[in-house]
């Protein structure tokens, strides 16, 4: 059986792009599960697939990240990866799918794992805003601020892979990937075909497709009168060599591959030694970029 890739909501959970790519295992809140049945339902996962990858925010409920930690500890399991990403909450579903359509794939489960951000590079997320207010996860000028109280404003707004906000106007634009992409969007409480249109067109990406706002998302970006936005590398076999070009070394600790600096299994990074004698030659967050 394939690693198991979990998220921490549903509506992290996108239709798969193929036939071959295997759904997303959703972990209930605390609120809406004991700790004995979240134990259970994450034993019958490794029980299954032998190791799981929980894909979540870094903005994630600090009581649910809790739960996370409480249940990885009491298992005693070094087969559970907690990873972590700052990215919006529909960039973060396309990651956990993209995962998904990878877990079939001949990768380890350490390589996989930290595949995770190599891949982030590659998803340009943003949103079209009502308000900048409220955002407080992209860099808001004291200018950008006092516009949000103009009626009628608007803003475009790039999260990752970095920082962009730009006010609606004539010539407004927005960087975008210099590669072949697909645009996911997600509707929220804001009329608008300028994302559907004029970014799609700026970006010149080869398809679109549309899905249902995370519902995370109005509190990430700070309003509801939004529209979300992701593009993505749809290919799993382009996937499948964006992360086996990167080259892999075992974990001192716990033995599993790893591509990167740091192993998502269990957060070891290399020792000092090694990082010495592998100068210029080991991976690290900077040559995860593209």
């Amino acid at each position: 059986m394939p690693t198991a890739i979990a998220v921490t909501s549903p509506d992290l959970v996108l239709p798969p792009e193929d036939q071959q790519t295997p759904p997303a295992m959703p972990i209930q809140p605390p609120d809406s599960q004991p700790l004995e049945a979240a134990l259970a339902d994450m034993q019958v996962l490794l029980d299954r697939h032998g190791y799981v990858i929980v894909v979540h925010s870094s903005a994630t409920a600090p009581a649910v990240v809790r739960r996370l930690h409480t249940v990885r500890s009491i298992l005693e399991s070094d087969r559970i990866a907690l990873l972590s990403s700052d990215l919006p909450p529909l960039g973060l579903a396309v990651l956990a799918r993209q995962l998904r359509q990878l877990s079939v794939c001949d990768l380890s489960a350490g390589v996989l794992a930290s595949a995770g951000r190599l891949l982030t590079h590659y998803i340009y997320a943003g949103a079209l805003l009502n308000s900048v207010a409220k955002l407080d996860r992209v860099p808001v000028s004291l200018k950008s601020h006092a516009k949000s109280w103009v009626p009628g404003s608007q803003f475009a707004v790039v999260a990752n892979p970095a920082p962009q906000l730009v006010k609606m106007g004539p010539g407004a634009a927005l960087a975008g990937p210099e590669f072949g992409t697909w645009l996911l969007v997600a509707p929220g409480q804001l009329q608008s075909d300028w994302v559907k249109g004029t970014l799609a067109r700026s970006w010149q990406v080869q398809g679109l497709r549309e899905a249902a706002l995370p519902a995370e998302s109005a509190r990430w970006w700070g309003t509801s009168k939004l529209i979300e936005f992701a593009t993505y590398l749809p290919d799993v076999s382009v996937l499948y060599q964006l992360v086996t070009s990167v080259r892999r070394d075992p974990c001192h600790w716990c033995g599993l591959e790893r591509i990167g600096d740091r192993c998502v299994f269990c957060s070891a990074t290399p020792p000092v030694h090694e990082n010495q004698s592998h100068a210029g030659g080991v991976l690290n967050q900077e040559t995860l970029a593209p």
